[in-house]
């Protein structure tokens, strides 16, 4: 006989996600279904981040379409750069793990990113993207853990260190290059 296992609904999951639920990352990781929730989620939280960015200033329509692609891209970045370093340079014996299962685990560890909508109150915009960046790297710390099948929390820590850094340097060229200028 077929068993079914209950899944939490996309609601559960961004509240999992943003509690850094490990559980919520592993239902994520096996559940092939939930690509499209993960790039929701993807895609509100850079939307979100493009809002918040009208709090750092003159920010234009452009600016705004700026700094949500550059989310976005940055994202796309941290995740591909953390799925190579993470399964290809540093894997543990236990390690299995393909692409769609990191997209799907790193896309929810997105959701506190959601919050940066709220950068667009008068003087909230530096605290509030600073503390979204600290809380979406540890729950990219999560993602990973669980998506790589970790048993070390301080191996995906440096995986996620290391994926973070290039990736931030990434969007910072990136931006110095192509973005708006911020007052």
């Amino acid at each position: 006989m077929a068993t079914t296992t209950a899944t939490n609904g996309f609601v559960m999951r961004l509240i999992g996600a943003i509690s850094l639920d490990p559980p919520i990352y592993e239902e994520v990781e096996a559940d092939r279904t939930a690509n499209g929730q993960a790039l929701a989620v993807v895609l509100l939280s850079s939307l979100a981040t493009g809002l918040g960015a009208h709090g750092f200033g003159d920010v234009t329509l452009n600016g705004v379409l700026f700094f949500t692609v550059g989310a976005l891209l940055g994202w796309m970045a941290w995740a591909l750069v953390t799925f190579e370093v993470g399964y290809r340079l540093m894997p543990q014996p236990q390690t299995r793990a393909d692409v769609g299962e990191l997209l799907r685990t790193t896309g929810f560890a997105t959701t506190p990113g959601l919050f940066r909508v709220f950068g667009i109150m008068p003087g909230a915009t530096w605290p509030v993207f600073a503390a979204t960046s600290v809380w979406m790297l540890v729950a990219m710390i999560v993602a990973v853990r669980q998506a790589l099948d970790y048993t070390s929390t301080w191996r995906a820590i440096a995986v996620c260190l290391v994926g973070w850094v290039l990736a931030l340097t990434i969007s910072v060229v990136l931006g110095l290059v192509f973005g708006p200028s911020v007052s």
